[in-house]
């Protein structure tokens, strides 16, 4: 009897060191890499080790609001997609989709950021509620002066004045003594009137030079002036 104690408490003993140990084991970190056929997430953070967001992958809902010199920007609505940011926690570019039938189909845009600043460079497809598409690649010029923090304190201020868009331009250039805030410079593409080729702009945003195609398959070459007049077509001199 005394040996069928002894070893009933050999057992008891060797099994509860075995539980501990698998139990303990559950908790230990594990560096080794993990295969999963399927994950379904709102949100992942890509992050160095020391914490510094490296991306953003994330639905509308969850989307990051942006970063400048590490400070997050005040909550907006943005769309889903990937957000990229460099070393010093600026925001510099991403990819963004939405589309629905209202909007009139699908938008995509993928989009580069000037050094402490908002994008100057787009890949894009948009459609307006018509249903017409514009797709190409876009250049912008942007004043250096005004970063996305400033901007967008400026605009969230002149939005709950009622500020419509022209009058925010309008103030913004006031602010930067008269001179662009984010002009276009170039686009290369379809427009949503159907002209397909490539348009310079000056450095105000004013259409100067036009290699297209019109909606009739008739190739054009303008020159135009400041005000947007056409002091020369080529093909037709």
């Amino acid at each position: 009897m005394k040996k069928a104690n002894f070893i009933l408490k050999i057992y008891s003993i060797t099994l509860t060191v075995i539980l501990g140990f698998i139990f303990l084991s559950s908790f230990k970190p594990n560096n080794s890499n993990q295969k999963f056929e399927e994950i379904t997430v709102e949100r992942i953070n890509i992050v160095e080790p020391d914490g510094k967001l490296n991306m953003v992958i994330s639905n509308k809902i969850r989307q990051h609001p942006g970063m400048h010199d590490g400070i997050p920007l005040a909550v907006r609505e943005r769309p889903a997609g990937i957000i990229f940011f460099n070393e010093e926690q600026d925001e510099i570019g991403g990819l963004a989709f939405y589309g629905n039938k209202e909007s009139g189909g699908n938008n995509v845009f993928l989009s580069v950021d000037q050094y402490k600043n908002d994008q100057i460079m787009q890949l894009k497809q948009s459609s307006n509620k018509n249903g017409d598409n514009q797709y190409g690649l876009q250049l912008w010029e942007r004043d250096k002066k005004l970063t996305p923090a400033v901007l967008q304190k400026t605009l969230d201020s002149l939005d709950k004045a009622g500020f419509y868009y022209q009058q925010k331009m309008d103030y913004l250039r006031k602010m930067n003594d008269g001179n662009p805030i984010n002009e276009p410079r170039l686009f290369i593409g379809k427009k949503y009137n159907r002209e397909t080729g490539l348009f310079i702009q000056d450095k105000s945003g004013n259409d100067r030079l036009r290699f297209y195609v019109d909606s009739n398959n008739s190739p054009k070459i303008e020159v135009l002036n400041e005000n947007g007049e056409i002091i020369n077509n080529i093909l037709e001199n």
